[in-house]
């Protein structure tokens, strides 16, 4: 692998692919920390010290690494995008304009992609409007009081509407940063920003397992329990089941066409992480109502005890259901097993021992029916593990690692080695995987 790392460097247009992705990534860190204009930045430190970030605003903050509770210009992150684009691809199923996009080809894309753009503006200005209206109400930082209530000392409504503005702004950007990393650096922008973002506090919270109560034996533990995990995720993350499809020998124009055997591969874990952020954010919705309601009330009450808990075993349970649902149902979305056979079927392939058309759609129907059961449980278990190893192990503070975190960490670390070890391998040079 070394040997791969010192061939990247010398290919001059791979180290400048490098180069690049390295020098947004700075500019995109150094964003964070830097405060969005009307906000006390010595009051947010002093509460961002004794802040737990859990729930939605806790996602948020993991995937701004960081720059939420400081309320800097990127505190809103990439989620706006990341939300704006699972709205898009939803908005295939009851909207026939979108799905006719979809398929247009890559005139379709590009217009998608403006919709996508567009949509994410709009949640960018409302998300900043929600995180400032419980910056001023304390909401934000577990309504601590004190040094928490003057977070935003002048809230004059042009002091707010700036503080939008540059919020929304600080997105726009993000989301301009992450396309030219696609398309001048080594792959996918959006996800290298949120893999920089994680990373970032990663290492820093699990070290502070060791320093805090808890003890070299139990920071032990954690590594080798976060080593076990991301093994068994790389591993599933790229099994496959793959699914051989033969082509007839064909006459295209005056060329004869002669058959071939290929395969359709289909992942074991087809909707990526996905599931998981759709039901953390469901579930962090009533907490995060439950903030502005009397502390003294019964429902505010339930919720503290039953879904706020991430250890609770009623938030646990449904939890798990929530992934297994959303696992089946986007994928459903973004793999259309009726379309994949119609274009198999016009360029004259066919699985052996299925007729083409409607049975090769429902053979493939019940081979994705039966990975997505392996993928929701296996994506349940990952969930889930993190708050098993907090109840076992007992520590005094939440883990600095979830489900979300290791599945982006291995997923998009994986993806950028391997059009890393392509690039390589155009160049006659082994790679990091040594073939």
């Amino acid at each position: 692998m070394l040997k791969g790392f010192l061939a990247a460097f010398k290919t001059p247009d791979l180290r400048k692919k490098l180069l690049f992705t390295i020098g947004i990534i700075v500019i995109f860190r150094l964003g964070s920390f830097i405060p969005t204009p009307g906000v006390n930045y010595t009051a947010v430190k002093e509460c961002t010290a004794s802040t737990a970030s859990d729930g939605l605003l806790g996602m948020i903050n993991l995937f701004s690494g960081g720059a939420l509770l400081q309320l800097s210009v990127f505190a809103l992150g990439i989620m706006p995008y990341i939300t704006s684009s699972i709205i898009i691809q939803l908005l295939r199923v009851v909207i026939p304009h979108f799905e006719a996009l979809h398929q247009e080809g890559q005139a379709g894309q590009t217009k998608m992609t403006q919709y996508t753009r567009y949509v994410t503006v709009g949640l960018a200005i409302l998300q900043s409007t929600t995180i400032i209206t419980t910056a001023r109400s304390g909401a934000l930082f577990g309504n601590q009081g004190g040094a928490c209530d003057k977070v935003i000392p002048n809230q004059n409504i042009i002091t707010l509407v700036i503080m939008i503005i540059a919020m929304t702004a600080g997105t726009s950007l993000i989301m301009w940063l992450g396309e030219l990393v696609t398309e001048n650096g080594v792959g996918n922008g959006m996800s290298i920003l949120i893999f920089s973002s994680i990373c970032a506090n990663f290492l820093p919270n699990l070290w502070g397992i060791a320093n805090g109560n808890n003890g070299i034996p139990k920071f032990l533990l954690v590594v080798v329990c976060v080593i076990a995990i991301i093994t068994v995720v790389t591993f599933v993350e790229q099994s496959q089941r793959r699914i051989t499809v033969q082509y007839a020998r064909r006459q295209v124009g005056s060329q004869v066409m002669s058959g071939q055997n290929t395969y359709l591969p289909i992942k074991i874990n087809m909707s990526g992480v996905i599931p998981v952020i759709f039901a953390s954010s469901l579930l962090a919705v009533p907490g995060l109502f439950a903030q502005f309601g009397d502390p003294s009330s019964s429902w505010v009450q339930w919720i503290s005890s039953h879904l706020s808990r991430q250890d609770a075993p009623f938030h646990m349970v449904l939890y798990a259901l929530l992934i297994v649902f959303f696992c089946f149902f986007y994928t459903s979305i973004t793999f259309n097993t009726q379309e994949v056979a119609d274009n198999m079927k016009n360029y004259g392939g066919f699985i052996p021992g299925i007729r083409a058309g409607e049975p090769t759609s429902n053979y493939l129907k019940y081979i994705l029916n039966r990975l997505n059961t392996v993928g929701s449980i296996y994506l349940a278990l990952v969930a889930l593990i993190p708050t098993f190893l907090f109840l076992i192990a007992g520590l005094s503070q939440s883990l600095p690692f979830g489900g979300t975190t290791i599945l982006i960490i291995v997923g998009v670390g994986l993806d950028t080695v391997k059009q890393i070890n392509s690039q390589l391998q155009q160049h006659h040079y082994d790679g990091f995987l040594g073939v």
